[in-house]
This record gives structure tokens, C-alpha cells and sequence, in this order.
């Protein structure tokens, strides 16, 4: 549970550059709404440095259905990949009724 987990977190870092190009927001305009310049903000996503604080706080600006969708389709193609997840237990994971 624990590494899962981890690798969750690492896959979000791994795909919020194409999270943010998916979002249609502009990077200048994600920088002021986490406070930061856009030169630090530039930085961080070429670096990948986002704290899971930085991450969350980038989620919560970028938030929206397309974002959502990529998200989802992400954790599908890594599924696709588990032979030991039972579709019932896919649903559930992906918060789906």
C-alpha cells in the first residue's frame, strides 16, 4: 500500500507538465495563484521539484474535468499494466459506482 502510494505520487510529478497543457491555463497565471514568480515556477516544473504541498496546491489551481480525465486515464494505462486488479477493485480505487 505504502509503495503504491509512492508510485502514485511519482506518477502525478512525472505528468503535471502535461496536467498543466491539458488544464488551458497559463503558466504566469498559475504562478500568481500559488504566489510565485513565473521564472520559480518555469524552474520547478523543468526540475520537478514540486513538495507534494507545492503539487497539491498546483492541483487545486488547475483542477478541472479535462485535468481530472488525464488523471484518470493515467491511473488506467498503469492498471492496464497490474494483472492483479480485478475490475471491481479498478472501479473502487477510481471512485467509480
Amino acid at each position: 500500500m505504502v509503495q503504491e502510494t509512492i508510485i502514485n505520487y511519482k506518477s502525478i510529478l512525472a505528468n503535471l507538465p502535461k496536467a498543466i497543457a491539458v488544464s488551458g491555463y497559463r503558466k504566469d497565471y498559475i504562478a500568481k495563484k500559488l504566489g510565485i514568480s513565473p521564472q520559480s515556477f518555469s524552474a520547478k516544473i523543468s526540475r520537478k521539484s514540486f513538495s507534494p504541498e507545492d503539487a497539491e496546491r498546483l492541483l487545486k489551481v488547475i483542477k478541472n474535468e479535462d485535468v481530472e480525465e488525464f488523471f484518470m486515464l493515467e491511473r488506467m494505462r498503469a492498471l492496464k499494466n497490474d494483472d492483479n486488479v480485478s475490475y471491481e477493485d479498478a472501479k473502487k480505487e477510481l471512485g467509480w459506482k
